[in-house]
C-alpha cells in the first residue's frame, strides 16, 4: 500500500509541477455508473476462506448519488494536467453476499477514486461546428472507498473509508461551448482499481482481508467554467 500511495503521489506532484497554465477549468458532471463483476477472495475475520464472482451493482440514481469533479490547469499546447475525484458505489448482490457469509457489503458511501489526470484536446477539430472540442484523458491515484460490511451473526459491523490500493481512469469526450468561459460536456469514463478491503474483527479474532478488482464504467454529463 506504500507503494500505492508514492506512485499517486508522484503524479499528483508531476501534474501540479507542470508549467505556467494557459487556462484553468473547472467541471463538474453526473451521470450512471455499472461496475462489472469480479472475483473477491481472501478471507472473513476467524479465517473463513473467500473465494467467489460477485455480481456488484451501482446503483448511480440511488442516495448518495453519483457525481465527480475535476479541475485541469491546460497549457497552449492543449495538453492539460490536473486532479479527478469521483464518488462511484458498488454493492454486491444479496446472493453474493449469503454464499460470501455477511449481511452487508457495499461501498456505498463512495467508491471514491482520486486520480492525477493528464488530458488533451483539440479546439477546432470540426470546421463547420467550431463551438465543439472533443477531448481525451488519463489518470492514476488511489481507491478510498467506505466500506460497509459485517459478517453473519457478528455485532461488528465495518464501517469507514479505507485506502484499498490504485486507481487508474480513462477519459473521451466532446465539449460544446456556451460562452468564452461556460461549457457543457458529455463524456465516456472507465475506471480500474485494485482493492484490498479490511473487515473489523471480533474481540479475540484477526481481522478479515477481501481482494477485488473493480472495473466501472460512466457516460456522464456536466458543465465546466473557464478563467
Amino acid at each position: 500500500m506504500k507503494n500505492v500511495i508514492k506512485i499517486a503521489a508522484v503524479a499528483a506532484a508531476s501534474a501540479m509541477a507542470a508549467p505556467a497554465a494557459a487556462e484553468v477549468e473547472l467541471s463538474f458532471y453526473i451521470g450512471t455508473q455499472s461496475v462489472d463483476g469480479s472475483t473477491a477472495s481472501g478471507y472473513l475475520p476467524g479465517g473463513a476462506p473467500v473465494s467467489r464472482s460477485v455480481d456488484w451493482k451501482g446503483k448511480p440514481f440511488e442516495s448518495p448519488f453519483y457525481y465527480g469533479g475535476r479541475a485541469i490547469w491546460w497549457m497552449d499546447n492543449n495538453i492539460g494536467f490536473g486532479l479527478e475525484g469521483t464518488h462511484s458505489k458498488a454493492y454486491a448482490s444479496q446472493a453474493d453476499m449469503a454464499a460470501i457469509g455477511v449481511s452487508r457489503l457495499e461501498l456505498s458511501d463512495g467508491h471514491n477514486i482520486i486520480t492525477a489526470n493528464v488530458m488533451k484536446r483539440w479546439p477546432g477539430a470540426f470546421k463547420a461546428t467550431p463551438k465543439f472540442t472533443p477531448y481525451v484523458g488519463a489518470g492514476v491515484g488511489v481507491a478510498i472507498p467506505h466500506v460497509d460490511a459485517q459478517v453473519n451473526a457478528s455485532g461488528i459491523r465495518t464501517f469507514g473509508y479505507e485506502t484499498t490500493g490504485l486507481a487508474v481512469r480513462a477519459i473521451a469526450g466532446l465539449k460544446y461551448d456556451l460562452t468564452e468561459k461556460w461549457a457543457l460536456f458529455g463524456e465516456y469514463q472507465a475506471v480500474w482499481s485494485d482493492n484490498e478491503i479490511t473487515i473489523d474483527p471480533a474481540p479475540g479474532q484477526l481481522p478479515g482481508k477481501l481482494n477485488t478488482e473493480l472495473l466501472t464504467h460512466a457516460v456522464n454529463v456536466g458543465v465546466s467554467y473557464s478563467f
